[in-house]
């Protein structure tokens, strides 16, 4: 997306393995996309950031800012509900960004068989 910043750092992954060793299946947890969509001189958006970048490094991912300025779709579909988070694309929370319930869906997400 035009306008991302990536943010945090992101933990190691299993996602090959060594020629002449037996193959194993990708046993790392899902690691999910994780995407706040704000614009400037938003105090929402400044308080999501500090939640966001909280919840993201206690759960070692990393998570990308997305503007809306510039971009008039991302504005139609969002301009009225930011900041909004994003979980692998599908919006899960907005305005007031509760760490509580943002930790629990990512948790969930890194959790889930098959995600």
């Amino acid at each position: 997306m035009a306008g991302a910043r990536l943010i945090g750092v992101a933990g190691a992954r299993l996602i090959g393995t060594v020629e002449g060793m037996d193959a194993k299946p990708n046993l790392s947890p899902h690691v999910p996309r994780l995407e706040l969509i704000t614009k400037s001189g938003c105090h929402l958006c400044d308080d999501a950031r500090t939640v966001v970048d909280g919840v993201a490094a206690g759960l070692g991912l990393v998570w990308a800012e997305v503007s809306i300025e510039g971009d008039p779709e991302l504005a139609n579909r969002y301009g009225e509900e930011i900041p909004v988070i994003l979980v692998d694309g599908v919006q899960r929370d907005f305005w007031h960004i509760d760490p509580v319930r943002l930790r629990t869906i990512l948790s969930n997400s890194m959790a889930a068989p098959g995600a």
